[in-house]
């Protein structure tokens, strides 16, 4: 217990106002909106022009600094640069002693995982509203050789229309010549695909598995490999071994059994995706959205 309260004691405070040096824009910081392992995130609101961010904070600070400021760089040098309407929106950067500060898009309907916990599961409708969504910021992003590594519900953000944003790039790569990257271990356990547990390196295809666990999450309400312990379930994820939702419909199952295929030569590219049968209901330009599951935030 000790050591753990000495860490929060040494957890630099993050101050209520906040100057950007470059621009000279002052910010008000708000209430906390989402934390992760290595940074927090704020509600920011812009003194000047009353304009709402996001403000993610990670410490400049503590072990492993100089590793950590390195990845931080990376992450801003490859975010700052994306311009697409489901990718949460870059609006700059700054740092101050105990802090680097990345001001982002607000998006006042929380994420994906905020709907779940509320609904625990999706219609097979709204799947497909939510997926054309992630389908095209996610060919977005592979169109820009970057592979996001870490994708899941909570890292899926709505705004205010329901529109679904990819966010947290803090785990994106950029592929080399080969459409890889380095043979490394990351990403959340659930969502890791089978050339990943195996070290074998990530490519656009370990995002397309990741997009069939979450299909199957969103789904049924839990993801496909969850066993313990965590050998077992890597096991599973390099057989492909999971238990089939019967409850779904021919066309969803068909589906994830694509994009859970354990050669990642035989998952779907994006540009077949949506040609999927699951997805010929067809939703017109500015057609229904999905209810709102939860209140925006204040």
């Amino acid at each position: 217990m000790e050591p753990r309260l000495r860490r929060r004691r040494s957890r630099q405070l993050v101050a209520t106002f906040l100057r950007d040096p470059g621009s000279g824009r002052v910010y008000r910081r708000g209430k906390l909106i989402g934390k992760g392992a290595f940074s927090r995130c704020y509600k920011l609101t812009d003194m000047s022009t009353s304009a709402v961010f996001a403000l993610k904070v990670v410490p400049r600070g503590g072990a492993g600094r100089l590793r950590l400021r390195g990845k931080v760089e990376r992450e801003i040098a490859l975010h700052s640069r994306l311009h697409h309407r489901n990718i949460v929106a870059f609006h700059a950067h700054f740092a101050d002693r105990d802090h680097v500060y990345m001001v982002l898009e607000y998006c006042s309907r929380q994420s994906l995982a905020h709907v779940l916990k509320v609904r625990r599961t999706l219609t097979e409708p709204e799947v497909r509203y939510y997926f054309r969504g992630l389908v095209s910021g996610l060919r977005y992003l592979h169109q820009q050789r970057i592979v996001h590594r870490d994708l899941k519900p909570s890292n899926f953000f709505l705004n205010k229309n329901m529109e679904v944003k990819i966010g947290d790039l803090g785990l994106a790569a950029r592929v080399g010549p080969a459409g890889r990257c380095h043979r490394v271990l990351c990403g959340t356990p659930n969502f890791q695909a089978p050339e990943v547990v195996s070290r074998n390196g990530h490519s656009a295809k370990s995002d397309i598995w990741a997009l069939g666990c979450i299909m199957y999450t969103v789904l049924t309400g839990t993801p496909p490999f969850a066993a313990a312990p965590l050998s077992e379930m890597y096991q599973n994820i390099r057989d492909g071994h999971y238990l089939e939702p019967t409850q779904l419909s021919p066309s969803a199952r068909s589906l994830i059994a694509r994009l859970l295929a354990p050669d990642p030569d035989e998952r779907p590219s994006l540009d077949h995706l949506l040609q999927d049968d699951f997805f010929s209901q067809v939703v017109p330009e500015g057609g229904p959205t999905p209810a709102d599951p939860v209140p925006a935030a204040l």
